[in-house]
């Protein structure tokens, strides 16, 4: 292969020079994030992901379903809660449940009955039943006889008058006497009855149950109102662990199983998520698909209508169940990572996500966008939302604060938070970020990110911009700057990145330390990532490698816990050096190679290093010092140099003045991971023979320059790190190798010699 490079490339590196100024012309429409509006559609708050907020508004349009599909961070759960809002304001009135659902007694005590019914119709129902078991409870409350004992009471008065009259008459008619000892002893009886319904009536009343008990049954069958929707004003339900008793609902259990005292069913019954809500939200099937709800579901996707079930086992209310359908036409948005996404493929072959194409969109949520003049904006429009958010956050805790007792009392408060004074005009609300500041959020975006995008992890990004205000607000600035961007960035580190700042700190000084008392010869600084799992940033660090090669058994051997791609990048590093010895017709004579990563203890995989490998392999063979001040990274294949991930975050971990590095070889086709180092930074062409470069000054009086070289073959690479073109490189392991055969050999000839001139009789040997 050419090494040489021709006026095209070297152009074509020089176009990196340009990337600030087109930065800033994208940029150019705003001074500050306080001129910047927000857009008033609310799927257009979320940025990038252009694919997913198209489904969205397909979706919301035919009452389909999606599946997000995608990392954590990337905007899953705004575009559903943007779903929300936008059906809300358009079609709530229509998809929001308009009926109330109540439960009545089944057809014996173990089912109910479900009935839809307008709200207000439901209510009047409820109020006529309880009066008319009411004027029941009135009606039995008292025992009484009143109405006998008047009657009879009336009849006495009437026969004693009537005998008081005949007495009277019988002075002076006779026989009337005997009239009116007939009606007094009617009126005796009489008086002997009125007192039997007395007696009847207490002894009643004292031996009658309590009314309660009575009215018991009559209560009892009442119907329940198990969802009424004038208490429920949100469309979606957020489910964390679907499962039947959330998405479905099902019966409480029974406190009053004894004493004959049961509650019935329909008044233990509550609903899930398929009965009463519009859209329900998943967040992650994953747990769904733990938990086994997935057949469930499915069918109720299908059918639109489920029977409600007590559930499984023995318990109270397992043996409960609604005689007719519940039903269940909900709109499902649900959320999951890629590993998920394969078991969905198997499971059922595919049905759930057969259900979701068939009425709705899979959506691949974007890790990465382009870096466009679109997409640049909507980070503008995303830092100026973060900001209102901020501001909303503060009003939200020292509001009262302020209206009550003034900016300066939150000064005081601040100060014993805070341990430290502050000065006298600060002011507690949100900063405005300036363009500058901007740019440097743009550059950790496209550093979180490969070739030329930016990230859509956005989530860890919301807390460096948070941090960069409070900074601005601490340091009394008006605005913030660049540098508030960089403290936040500092300080706002993930688990790993609080890691990598500890083994940044041991590499420094063992690469110091070696360097200090090598000759170089087999050294090289290779360059590796940690990635975070959470937030997918990647954090750089130095991966000292040093290699032998020694005449022997032809084999690699790479000590440490090394991975298989680590290993097969080694093997590829061995055959390469072969090729070579074959293209300059040096004898092979066998040679073990031995690799180690100093220090490695979490062990290394990839490919990454496979370039430095070779560098290192052939310095050793060779007997050639490397360049300790550069780095180096690159997949080796053949003689070409592949790109490789996290090269952004690979120079900025050797870019520390405090490291000694004053430049690293990357591959060409890492050009555009460059760019975001280039930003608010002074910079300028370098080239080195026909290979180009970029100088970054790390000092803003254009001090500390880091060069970066762009490298599209190892020879390049062998011209950097060790000053040495192809021809000669070949010429030096040509050497070596005939070298090595010659003194094989010749070790050969005396081994030969010796046993020759040995005593054929060791006997005779003895004697002597």
């Amino acid at each position: 292969m050419k090494a040489n490079l021709n006026a095209n490339d070297k152009a074509w590196i020089k176009e990196l020079l340009h990337y600030p100024q087109l930065l800033e012309e994208r940029l150019a429409f705003f001074e500050d994030t306080g001129t910047v509006n927000i857009p008033d559609d609310p799927i257009d708050r979320v940025i990038f992901q252009d694919r997913a907020k198209k489904a969205i508004r397909k979706i919301a349009h035919k009452r389909g379903h999606i599946l997000m599909v995608g990392r954590p961070g990337t905007g899953k759960s705004m575009l559903a809660g943007m779903l929300q809002e936008i059906l809300a304001q358009s079609l709530g009135d229509y998809i929001r449940p308009q009926d109330a659902i109540l439960a009545y007694p089944g057809r014996d005590r173990n089912h109910i009955r479900i009935a839809y019914e307008d709200p207000r119709q439901a209510d009047r129902l409820l109020e006529e039943l309880r009066i008319k078991i009411e004027a029941t409870a009135d009606a039995g409350k008292h025992f009484s006889l009143i109405d006998q004992i008047k009657s009879v009471r009336r009849l006495k008065h009437a026969l004693l008058a009537a005998t008081i009259v005949l007495v009277v008459g019988g002075y002076f008619l006779p026989p009337l006497l005997v009239g009116a000892g007939i009606t007094g002893i009617g009126s005796i009886f009489l008086f002997i009855q009125e007192n039997n319904h007395r007696a009847q009536e207490k002894i009643q009343e004292h031996n009658a149950p309590p009314v309660a008990a009575n009215l018991k049954q009559l209560y009892d069958m009442l119907p329940t109102i198990i969802y009424d929707p004038r208490e429920h004003e949100q469309l979606m339900a957020r489910i964390s662990e679907p499962n039947a008793r959330n998405m479905k609902g099902g019966f409480r259990h029974d406190p009053y199983q004894s004493g004959n005292l049961q509650t019935p069913p329909h008044q233990r019954v509550y609903l899930g998520a398929h009965a009463t809500s519009a859209i329900i939200y998943i967040d992650e099937l994953r747990t769904l698909i733990r938990i086994g709800y997935m057949p469930e579901l499915l069918e109720i996707m299908q059918e639109k209508q489920y029977i409600l079930e007590g559930g499984q086992g023995t318990g109270s209310g397992a043996a409960d169940r609604s005689e007719n359908y519940l039903r269940a036409d909900n709109i499902i948005v649900a959320c999951c990572n890629h590993d998920t996404v394969d078991y969905l493929r198997s499971e059922g072959d595919g049905a759930f996500l057969s259900r979701i194409e068939d009425k709705g969109e899979i959506v691949h949520m974007e890790s990465a966008v382009a870096e466009t003049p679109d997409t640049i904006r909507q980070v503008v429009q995303y830092v100026k939302q973060e900001v209102k958010r901020i501001e909303e956050e503060f009003e939200t805790a020292w509001g009262e604060v302020i209206t009550n007792e003034g900016m300066a009392s939150v000064r005081t408060r601040c100060e014993q938070i805070f341990g430290r004074r502050l000065p006298a005009d600060f002011r507690l609300a949100s900063r405005e970020f300036t363009r500058d500041a901007v740019m440097e959020i743009v550059k950790e975006l496209r550093c979180r990110a490969n070739d030329g995008k930016l990230t859509t992890i956005l989530r860890p990004i919301n807390g460096i911009i948070k941090a960069a205000v409070f900074e601005a607000i601490f340091s009394n600035a008006e605005t913030v700057a660049p540098e508030h961007v960089r403290i936040a960035l500092q300080e706002h580190l993930s688990l790993e990145g609080s890691i990598h700042q500890e083994m940044s700190r041991h590499k420094k000084d063992l690469k110091k330390y070696i360097d200090s008392i090598t000759d170089s010869i087999g050294y090289v600084v290779g360059l590796a990532v940690v990635s975070s799992n959470a937030s997918g940033q990647m954090y750089g660090q130095p991966l000292p490698i040093h290699c032998m090669v020694d005449a022997g058994v032809d084999r690699v051997i790479a000590g440490g816990k090394i991975g298989e791609i680590a290993k097969a990048a080694a093997q590829n590093v061995r055959a390469s050096v072969r090729r070579v010895l074959q293209k300059t017709g040096a004898p092979y004579v066998g040679y073990e190679m031995h690799i180690e990563y100093i220090q490695a203890h979490g062990g290394v995989e990839g490919d990454s290093a496979s370039a430095a490998i070779d560098v290192a392999l052939v310095s050793d063979f060779i007997r050639m010092p490397v360049n300790e001040k550069f780095a180096l990274t690159g997949s080796l294949t053949g003689d070409i140099i592949l790109a490789v991930g996290g090269v952004t975050e690979k120079l900025r971990s050797v870019m520390d003045p405090l490291l000694g590095m004053a430049g690293a070889c990357i591959p060409w086709q890492n050009k555009h991971d460059v760019e975001p180092l280039l930003i608010n930074a002074p910079v300028e062409y370098v080239q080195i023979d026909n290979i180009p470069g970029i100088r970054i000054f790390r000092e803003e009086a254009r001090e500390m320059p880091f060069d970066i070289f762009f490298c599209k073959t190892k020879w390049h690479i062998y011209r950097i790190m060790m000053g040495l073109d192809q021809e000669n490189v070949e010429t030096r392991m040509a050497e070596r190798c005939r070298s090595d055969y010659d003194l094989r050999n010749s070790a050969a000839q005396r081994t030969t010699t010796v046993n020759s001139a040995a005593p054929s009789d060791p006997s005779a040997d003895v004697e002597k």
